[in-house]
């Protein structure tokens, strides 16, 4: 009786998949650290761009952010004295970046040093580029939407 040799497709399958594993564990270990700092950043500063826009919204008095060379603040255009407490949770005031390499640059409304957020649910398109090292990220709305991240490219 010959006995054939060779693998099994089950042998293979377990070897392939062991294989991916390594491989996917290499590619995230690997990955560039600026990127996801930057991610990390963009996805930050989304949430508190919206957080300003629902708390416009709620108050009707104009948020405007506006970026600082260490980092960006939010600013109630009303006095302090007349602004509502909003606890230690609040977005109000100077915020550092995570990295302090990163820089801001507002894209749309062209020339605009500032943008303005709410106090209507409709504003103006608006576009922001954030760097970081050669790396960049967008935050864009349409004025209806949430800012939301994209790749430079990604955005008309």
């Amino acid at each position: 009786m010959r006995r054939s040799r060779g693998f099994t497709l089950l042998e293979l399958m377990v070897v392939v998949a062991i294989a991916a594993m390594a491989t996917a564990g290499a590619t995230l270990a690997l990955r560039d650290g600026s990127a996801t700092q930057l991610e990390r950043e963009a996805l930050r500063l989304s949430a508190m761009l919206e957080s300003a826009r629902a708390q416009s919204r709620t108050t009707g008095v104009p948020v405007v952010w506006r970026t600082r060379p260490e980092g960006f603040e939010f600013v109630d255009i009303r006095s302090r004295t007349d602004a509502p407490s909003m606890g230690t949770a609040s977005i109000w005031g100077p915020r550092n970046w995570l990295d302090p390499e990163t820089r801001a640059q507002i894209i749309r409304p062209a020339g605009a040093q500032t943008l303005v957020l709410g106090p209507e649910p409709l504003i103006a398109a608006q576009r922001l580029t954030l760097r970081l090292g050669d790396r960049s990220l967008m935050l864009t709305t349409d004025g209806l939407a949430p800012f939301a991240v994209a790749a430079p490219e990604e955005t008309p």
